[in-house]
């Protein structure tokens, strides 16, 4: 299984766990999510391009070729980005799934 596959998988649950509690939480309170998610979604963004790049760069890991699409930022390849995407859906879709409320 190729990274883009698992990729899809993790994302698929994640933006379901999202959309669920979006449709769970109150009314009025979907606006304050969305903006909570994408300010979350541009930092961890940030962060995984830079550490990502800084721990390739020294030798801390590599990845296998044939398991990736080809695309890079740098020396990150544009499949760790899934990850923080997938984090920064799954986590607020918990939170409003298990508490119904955005705005906490």
């Amino acid at each position: 299984m190729s990274f883009a596959e698992l990729n899809i998988i993790f994302l698929a649950v994640a933006a379901v766990v999202f959309a669920g509690g979006l449709w769970r939480s109150r009314p009025g309170g979907t606006r304050g999510a969305l903006l909570g998610v994408a300010s979350a979604l541009v930092v961890l963004i940030i962060l995984t391009a830079v550490f990502d790049n800084i721990m390739i760069a020294s030798g801390l890991f590599d990845y296998g070729g044939h398991t990736l699409n080809g695309l890079y930022l740098g020396l990150a390849p544009i499949e760790d980005f899934a990850y923080p995407l997938g984090a920064a859906l799954l986590l607020p879709g918990l939170w409003l799934l298990f508490t119904g409320k955005a705005d906490q």
